[in-house]
């Protein structure tokens, strides 16, 4: 125990490969979320109607969400340092050809292409730190790139409209592309597996591998490896507990959509604010998730290596976030800005402690198939962004917002009852056919 100590203490370069991860999170919300600061002035210069600019909105969702699955498989077949450049890069010339068109039919299949070229990229994230952190510092890992996408959107926006404010709408999808680009050519130099990593000390090397990283390809022997068949899709599917982390994820991303598209409408149609000051109160919530992200990450690394289970460790944080999702319901019973925000910062705060949910597929996939069974936890979770939305738009067309809240407080709820009682016990899934 006293040498994995000192090893652990002696020992960084894990810590590089989660700053590249943590990065290449930030510019990929970068490149979703540029799109909703260009809106208007791109609807005034080529002359979208607003029913086209949800189109346009929703293109990305769609090809994202429905290519889960099968991006997660690439992530397994494909060496992560070239699959993450290339899609990067890809992504990152959409949009950057985003600047330079002019029709409705170039947006909405520019936007489908950076979902479909972004859809390998979170189960690539679960992957590199599954190869890259053992057990009891992968909560701690995945805490780290998650809060990438909370401290981008609640401080990339202004970065977005400064940017604007000087080049244009089409300058801001530019730099934005050039960006991305300049950042896929720096994975692709620096970036290595462990064991194809030089400068990585021996020791280090040894700790992560004693830790369960899975410090190879995916620790799986060269001639032990098999082509895609459909019984490694049958896997992803035939648990219970995979089940409940699949529920699991869609609850918490219904409240992730929430915030990300009916947020602001809410505050100023529905509760009156100024668009300004919503603008500042908007980014609260997403520093409380922020903090709730990083809270939870280190909480349940810290209780791991103080020698409680895997269950209290892992599920406590995720529990309790959910628990305090349903908080947002509470901003129905007043009218009180402050407490308004209060219930929606500890809502979304709430959804930050439940954001390590990916420490599960890194925990609990069966080994060959931590790509593939990523891709399905992160497919069923993206449907929160296209159900979530047109649910609560039938919600509220009567002008009356409270159904919504009271409609994603009740998603969150079943998410705690997803992880409390459907999940189980937290194990590795070692299929029989594999065995």
């Amino acid at each position: 125990m006293t040498d994995l100590h000192l090893t652990e203490k002696s020992s960084r370069k894990r810590y590089n490969i989660l700053a590249m991860v943590f990065i290449t999170v930030v510019i990929n919300y970068l490149d979703r979320s540029n799109i909703s600061v260009a809106a208007f002035a791109m609807k005034e210069d080529i002359g979208l109607s607003n029913v086209q600019m949800g189109y346009v909105f929703s293109a990305f969702g769609w090809t994202y969400a429905c290519l889960q699955i099968p991006g997660g498989i690439i992530a397994d077949k494909f060496p992560t340092r070239i699959l993450y450049s290339l899609i990067m890069a890809l992504w990152s010339v959409a949009t950057l050809i985003q600047g330079m068109v002019s029709s409705f039919a170039a947006l909405i299949g520019l936007r489908a292409s950076i979902g479909v070229f972004e859809a390998p990229s979170y189960p690539t994230n679960n992957l590199v730190v599954t190869k890259w952190f053992p057990e009891n510092e992968r909560a701690s890992a995945i805490a780290v790139y998650t809060s990438g996408q909370f401290l981008g959107l609640a401080f990339l926006t202004p970065v977005l409209v400064a940017i604007q404010s000087y080049f244009g709408w089409r300058g801001l999808f530019i730099i934005s592309g050039i960006i991305g680009l300049v950042w896929a050519a720096i994975w692709y130099f620096f970036y290595r597996d462990p064991k194809d990593y030089k400068s990585i000390s021996k020791k280090e090397l040894e700790y992560i591998e004693k830790g369960g990283g899975l410090i190879g390809k995916n620790d799986v022997k060269k001639e032990e490896r098999k082509k895609f068949d459909w019984n490694d899709f049958k896997q992803a599917f035939i648990y219970r507990k995979l089940w409940g982390l699949y529920i699991g994820q869609f609850c918490l991303g219904a409240t992730t959509i929430f915030f990300l598209t009916w947020f602001p409408t809410y505050l100023v149609e529905f509760r009156g604010l100024d668009f300004l000051k919503s603008g500042f109160l908007a980014s609260i919530p997403f520093l409380a998730a922020f903090f709730g992200v990083l809270l939870s990450g280190f909480t349940s690394d810290y209780l791991i290596k103080k020698g409680y289970s895997v269950e209290i460790s892992r599920k406590t944080p995720i529990i309790i976030g959910m628990l305090l999702s349903t908080c947002i319901i509470g901003a129905n019973y007043t009218e009180s800005t402050f407490f308004i925000i209060l219930f929606l910062a500890i809502a979304f705060f709430g959804n930050g402690l439940a954001s390590i949910a990916w420490v599960f597929i890194s925990l609990m996939a069966p080994k060959k198939l931590i790509g593939l069974t990523g891709g399905a936890f992160n497919f069923i979770g993206g449907l929160a962004g296209i159900v979530v939305p047109i649910v609560i738009g039938y919600l509220v067309e009567d002008g009356d917002f409270s159904p919504a809240l009271f409609f994603i407080g009740g998603i969150a709820l079943l998410g705690f009852i997803s992880y409390t009682f459907i999940v189980g016990k937290v194990e590795r899934i070692v299929p029989k056919s594999y065995q």
